[in-house]
C-alpha cells in the first residue's frame, strides 16, 4: 500500500483556481435510471479494461499537459481533484492512488486540496477506505439515493442502508469526510418514503448532502418502462413537494442550501463542484469528460467510447471528440445559469457588464413581486419558490437583455 506521500504543493499566489476531474466509466451494474457514460464490461477493447486504466488515465493527462503548454496555458497546482463516474471504486484503491500521486507530479496539488472520490456503498470496505485515506484522499461521496428497500430496488440499486452506515462511520474514524447523494421522485416513493431517506441520511450525522430530483432519458431502462406504461411516470408537483420537504429538514438540522442542489454546514460546501459553478479552468480525463479553459476561450469534451479514446491515446493525440469557443452571448447565458444555482446569486453589476446592458428594473422588480428572487448587496438570489423554478428566471433574465 502506498504511504500518504503527497507533497500537496507550496503556498500558492492566488489565481484562478484549477481543478481536475477524473471519470472511471466502470460499473458492477448499470441502474435503470442511468444515462452516463458507463459500462459493466470488464474489458472495453482497445486495451482500455480495469486492470490498464490507470495507466491510460495517467498516459491522456501527459497529452494534456503538453496541450496545455503549447497553448501557453500554464496551471497552477490542482485547488480540488475529484473522481466519478461510473463507479470509481471499482478499481483497486491502488490505482485511484496512483493516478492521484501522477496528477501531483505533473500539476502539483495546492496544499489543502479537496480530493474526492465517488463510491457506490457495497464497493468499498474498511480497508478499501484506509488505503485511499492514506493514499491522499480526504472526501467520499456515497451514492445512497434513498434508506428503503422497495425505492433502492426500482433504482436497481445493490446495496442497503447498513452498507451505508458501515462506511460512513468507518470514514469518520479514519478522517474522511463524508458526503451523500439522494434521488427523490422515483417511481413509486411516497411522501413517507422520502421522509424515511432525509431522516436515514441526517442521522448519519454528515456535513454535506445532495439531493437530486430524478431525471429520465427516453434511451434509459427506467425511461422505457415509463413509456411501455411499467412504471409511474415523475410528477413535478410531488418533486417540488420533496424538494421541499428536504429542504426543511435540513436546514432545521444545520444543513443550508449553497447551491439548488446542494446542502452543507457551514466551510464544508464541496470546492471542487463550486468550482464548476465559478466557471474555472478544469481538465477532464477519462471517456466524455469535459474540460474548460479560460485562457483560451474553449470548453471540450473527450471521445465517449472507451475503445476509440483509449486509441486516441495510444497514437499520442489529445482523446477529444471535439471542443467549442466560448463566445460573449454564451459567456453572458453562463453567467446567468450558474449565478442563479447559487446562494451567492447573481452579480448584477459583472453580468450587465458582460451583456453590455442593465437588466431593466420592471425585470427585476417583476421577479421580487413572483417571489422568485431577493435582492442583497447587489446580488440577485433565488427563493426557494426561485429555486423550484429556477430555468424560468433564467430566461426572463436572459430575454430581458437580448438573449
Amino acid at each position: 500500500m502506498e504511504e500518504k506521500s503527497l507533497s500537496y504543493g507550496v503556498e500558492q499566489k492566488k489565481s484562478t483556481p484549477y481543478e481536475v476531474y477524473v471519470h472511471v466509466p466502470f460499473c458492477l451494474r448499470r441502474c435503470g435510471y442511468c444515462d452516463f457514460n458507463t459500462y459493466t464490461a470488464v474489458d472495453l477493447g482497445g486495451g482500455v479494461s480495469r486492470t490498464s486504466y490507470a495507466d491510460i488515465v495517467i498516459r491522456e493527462m501527459n497529452i494534456v499537459k503538453r496541450w496545455q503548454e503549447e497553448h501557453n496555458i500554464l496551471e497552477p497546482p490542482a485547488h480540488t481533484v475529484f473522481f466519478g463516474g461510473g463507479t470509481p471504486t471499482i478499481l483497486p484503491a491502488h490505482d485511484l492512488v496512483r493516478i492521484l500521486h501522477a496528477i501531483d507530479q505533473l500539476w502539483g496539488i495546492e496544499q489543502g486540496a479537496e480530493i474526492t472520490t465517488e463510491a457506490n456503498p457495497d464497493t468499498v470496505d474498511a480497508d478499501y477506505l484506509k488505503e485511499i485515506y492514506d493514499g491522499g484522499f480526504n472526501r467520499v461521496s456515497f451514492g445512497m439515493q434513498s434508506a428503503v428497500p422497495h425505492v433502492l430496488k426500482t433504482l436497481d440499486r445493490t446495496h442497503d442502508q447498513e452498507n451505508v452506515i458501515s462506511n460512513i462511520d468507518v470514514a469518520k474514524r479514519i478522517g474522511l469526510r463524508s458526503s451523500i447523494d439522494l434521488i427523490y421522485g422515483t417511481p413509486g416513493e411516497s411522501l413517507v418514503d422520502w421522509k424515511t431517506s432525509v431522516r436515514a441520511a441526517l442521522n448519519l450525522d454528515i456535513d454535506h448532502i445532495s439531493a437530486y430530483a430524478l431525471s429520465l432519458e427516453p434511451n434509459t431502462k427506467m425511461g422505457r418502462m415509463i413509456a411501455a406504461g411499467k412504471l409511474e411516470q415523475p410528477d413535478d408537483d410531488d418533486e417540488a413537494v420533496k424538494y421541499e420537504i428536504a429542504d426543511d429538514m435540513f436546514e432545521s438540522s444545520g444543513l443550508s442550501w449553497y447551491e439548488v442542489s446542494n446542502w452543507s454546514t457551514p466551510g464544508n460546501e464541496s470546492q471542487h463542484n463550486l468550482g464548476y459553478w465559478h466557471n474555472v479552468d478544469w481538465a477532464g480525463l477519462g471517456p466524455g469528460a469535459h474540460s474548460h479553459y479560460n485562457k483560451a476561450k474553449i470548453r471540450s469534451w473527450d471521445i465517449a467510447h472507451p475503445k476509440m479514446w483509449g486509441n486516441s491515446i495510444q497514437n499520442d493525440e489529445i482523446p477529444w471528440a471535439d471542443s467549442e469557443h466560448i463566445d460573449d452571448q454564451m459567456n453572458i447565458e453562463e453567467m446567468a445559469i450558474l449565478g442563479l444555482r447559487l446562494r451567492d446569486g447573481l452579480n448584477i453589476e459583472q453580468f450587465e457588464r458582460a451583456a453590455g446592458m442593465k437588466i431593466p428594473e420592471v425585470t427585476l422588480d417583476e421577479l421580487l413581486r413572483e417571489g422568485l428572487a431577493t435582492l442583497s448587496h447587489g446580488h440577485l438570489i433565488a427563493t426557494r419558490r426561485g429555486r423550484l423554478l429556477n430555468d424560468s428566471m433564467i430566461s426572463q433574465i436572459l430575454s430581458a437583455v437580448g438573449i
